[in-house]
This record gives C-alpha cells, sequence and structure tokens, in this order.
C-alpha cells in the first residue's frame, strides 16, 4: 500500500505540478529507437527517416555482419523474424549457440550483402500494422549515416546515429568482428571524432577496447540490477554514460504498477556519467497501468528525473511530451 501511495504522489506531481520540476532539467535527447517501430518496420531507411521527422535527435541502428563483412542494421542477427529470408532462402535455415542460447533461423552471416539485398523487411510484432511489409530493404550502416547526415541538411537541426554492437564476442568468434569495422564506416563519412554527433552502445564489455581507439561517446547498456557505485566508477573507466533498462530506474511489481524512483540517476550524474534509459512504447501491452493510459506521463517522470536521453518506439509521443507545455499548478 505505502508504495502505490508513492506512485500516486509522482502521478501528482506530473500532472499538477510538474512545470517547475522539468523546467530546471535538461531536455532529453530523443532516441528514435530501431527507428520509428511504432510507425514502420523496424530498422528500415523509411522508419528511421520517420523518426527524425517526428523529433527524434538520433536514430539507432543495431549493427550485425553479412558474410562479406559488411555492417546491416538489425536487432539480431537472426533475421528470419523481421524479414523475408524464410520465404527466399528457405535452404539456409540453420540452428546456432548465440551467446550460450540455441536458436533457430536465419543468420546475418550466412548471407552475402549482395543476397541481403534481396530481402524485405517485416513488422516483427503481431499487435503492429503489417501494412508495410515487404516494401523495404535492409539498410547498412553506411546508409544509415548517409540518412542522417541528409536530414540534417533537410530538417535544420543534427540527426545523430546511436549504433549499438550486438553480440559482438560471437562475431569477432565467427571472424567477423564489428567494431572496427563500425569506426571505418564512421572514419568515411568524417564522424569518427568526439564532436560528431554519434553515441557507441553495447552490453558486452567491448566498449573497453573501443575507448583507446575512438573518442565517439561510448555508453554502456544495463540491465538486471541496480549497479553499485563502485560499478558505476568500472564504467565510468571506459564510458561516457550508462544506458539503463526504464525498470532501473523507475521499478516496477509484476503487474506494471510502478515503485517510486530509485537514485540511479543521481548516482551516475554524481560520477559524472550520461543516463539514457530504455525504451518507452505507447501501446498499453508496455506502458505501465500507473500511466493511466497517457504515455505523456511517462515521458514527463523520466524527464523529472534528470535523464539525459529517452529511447522510445514512438518519437511523434516523446517530442509531444517534451516539447509542450507541463500542466499548470495553479
Amino acid at each position: 500500500m505505502l508504495g502505490r501511495l508513492k506512485v500516486a504522489g509522482i502521478a501528482t506531481l506530473l500532472c499538477v505540478g510538474a512545470a517547475a520540476t522539468m523546467s530546471a532539467v535538461s531536455m532529453p535527447i530523443i532516441i528514435g529507437h530501431r527507428g520509428a517501430p511504432g510507425h514502420r518496420p523496424e530498422h528500415t531507411l523509411a522508419g528511421y527517416r520517420l523518426a527524425g521527422e517526428m523529433g527524434a535527435d538520433y536514430i539507432e541502428p543495431d549493427l550485425v555482419s553479412t558474410k562479406d563483412g559488411v555492417l546491416i542494421a538489425r536487432h539480431e542477427n537472426e533475421i528470419g523474424s523481421t524479414t523475408d529470408a524464410a520465404t527466399r532462402f528457405p535452404d539456409r535455415k540453420r540452428t546456432k549457440t548465440i551467446d550460450g542460447s540455441s536458436i533457430t533461423g536465419w543468420f546475418s552471416e550466412d548471407f552475402t550483402l549482395a543476397e541481403i539485398k534481396t530481402l524485405r523487411a517485416r513488422e516483427r510484432l503481431d499487435f503492429r500494422s503489417h501494412a508495410w511489409d515487404g516494401q523495404f530493404e535492409v539498410p547498412t550502416f553506411d546508409e544509415v549515416i548517409e540518412l542522417a547526415q541528409q536530414l540534417t541538411k533537410e530538417l535544420g537541426r543534427p540527426i545523430g546515429v546511436y549504433p549499438e554492437t550486438k553480440h559482438p564476442t560471437y562475431f569477432r568468434n565467427a571472424g567477423l568482428p564489428l567494431e572496427d569495422r563500425l569506426l571505418a564506416v564512421l572514419d568515411r563519412r568524417g564522424w569518427n571524432t568526439a564532436t560528431a554527433p554519434v553515441f557507441i552502445q553495447s552490453f558486452e564489455t567491448n566498449l573497453r577496447e573501443l575507448r583507446p581507439t575512438t573518442k565517439i561517446r561510448l555508453i554502456q547498456l544495463l540491465e538486471g540490477k541496480i549497479p553499485t557505485d563502485q560499478e558505476l566508477r568500472t564504467i565510468k573507466s571506459h564510458a561516457d554514460g550508462i544506458g539503463p533498462n526504464a525498470r532501473l530506474v523507475i521499478p516496477a511489481i509484476a503487474d506494471g504498477t510502478l515503485l517510486p524512483p530509485t537514485d540511479l540517476v543521481a548516482r551516475a550524474h554524481a560520477l559524472g556519467l550520461l543516463v539514457h534509459v530504455w525504451t518507452l512504447r505507447s501501446e498499453p501491452v508496455f506502458l505501465s497501468k500507473s500511466y493511466h493510459g497517457d504515455p505523456t506521463l511517462e515521458y514527463r517522470q523520466f524527464h523529472a528525473l534528470g535523464v539525459d536521453g529517452i529511447f522510445t518506439d514512438f518519437a511523434d509521443a516523446a517530442a509531444r511530451a517534451l516539447n509542450s507545455p507541463a500542466p499548470s499548478s495553479r
């Protein structure tokens, strides 16, 4: 009961007195998680473009490798769930062990780029629109950067990229390391600099190896347990910030009801670490019932807590929530 009362207090802050709280906190960047997957199939140029047009400051390509060592944008190297690979290449079905799990499907490293380019993307979630299935190619990382630079000119504001290395240990063991190829693409595009609109993120420890090789900002992704101060100090030695699961900042019980926020943001900031939370989504299956169906309240709560960035499937919802006035306390 006490936790529920505290949640009610949070809701009151957001709905009644958030204006003063939010105005004292810097605006978080909006990161188009996999593009705009609430509206278009994930990791497509159409989705990335839409995210930027809707208000995203960064677009996020997850990176895996093709057989011939080209980085492409897919959330994982199993591409059967997000493309028509099963139909076009039925004989490529394999079972592999990826990060300790046995997975059956179609894998990026079994296809050349030329073969990947014959595939078309499709929506992975049943409850999202499938109207766009079969219409979009799988983009390369180079194409994603080209689009971001084009959008920067078209929209008159910076649009950056926020790549994640997916399964880097697996790909290194397969003879297809991701890191040097990632930096090589950024080099070609003039974005391998400290001032470039780029963050590189990873769940694994490869950021430690990346740190001496680039001045690009690095973000250590986190899930599971809340890090201790010592663990945050260790992260600080090789990264510029953390990317925690949103529930590490605002916990919830099993039914999704929110609990009081943790002190993770404050502790990370005290060490000079950025905090970019993932991933906010508007659908009822994802949105805590504590927000009563209003995703605006979620964005505003994270803003009030001082996070520096928010990953979202709905850049339009984030932009509306963060760029419109909060309710007055009067």
